[in-house]
């Protein structure tokens, strides 16, 4: 990794634990619609794609999801950003990290990710952030790397990418980028940690 110029992190349970956060917001709004809490499979899609998608999947006709949409634009969202936990090693690894390194986020995350950044005093703290909202395609495809790429004009094999799951493995293959697994053995990759201090010594910082 001598040629290392970028390390791009997914969100949810990379930088910080989202699960209750994200179960509680999604679970309000079913409850709100008349229906039950969501299933570890429900809840596992919603973890892995965008909000859109998680309504679509939640909610089963057009008339349904639009209500979904419209009621989702009254709720107070920071009822939910006081369940986040942020990962414990985080603060002391971007400030090793940078600024001889760029941080980017590259996320399925849609307008939650600013208010996220700034209940924790993060938002200085990376160079670049991509959402599903920034790119025609979400991940698993390749559009939010590849965006991060284009912007600081380097190489694929100059950035890393740190994801969890099955959908940020397929982005960053996609877009030839090497992949660390965060806490998820499964994933078909030569890296694997289990919290950002283990990526310290990968880096080497």
């Amino acid at each position: 990794m001598n040629d290392l110029k970028a390390v791009v992190f997914d969100c949810d349970r990379v930088l910080c634990d989202t699960e209750a956060a994200n179960r509680a917001y999604y679970n309000h709004i079913l409850k709100h619609f008349g229906k039950p809490a969501m299933t570890t499979d429900q809840f596992v899609y919603a973890h892995q794609h965008t909000l859109n998608d998680a309504i679509a999947h939640l909610f089963n006709n057009e008339e349904s999801i639009a209500a979904v949409h419209a009621y989702r634009q009254t709720m107070d969202y920071n009822r939910f950003l006081k369940l986040l936990r942020i990962e414990p090693h985080l603060v002391p690894l971007l400030s090793k990290i940078r600024p001889k390194l760029k941080t980017a986020i590259a996320t399925n995350r849609s307008d939650s990710m600013e208010r996220l950044l700034a209940e924790f005093n993060l938002t200085e703290q990376f160079d670049l952030v991509v959402t599903s909202f920034d790119i025609p395609r979400p991940k698993p495809h390749p559009d939010g790397l590849l965006k991060i790429l284009s912007y600081f004009n380097i190489a694929p094999h100059q950035a890393l990418y740190v994801g969890d799951s099955q959908v940020d493995a397929e982005a960053a293959l996609a877009a030839e980028i090497p992949f660390v697994a965060y806490r998820n053995e499964t994933l078909p990759t030569r890296y694997h940690i289990q919290n950002l201090k283990e990526l310290e010594e990968l880096l080497e910082v």
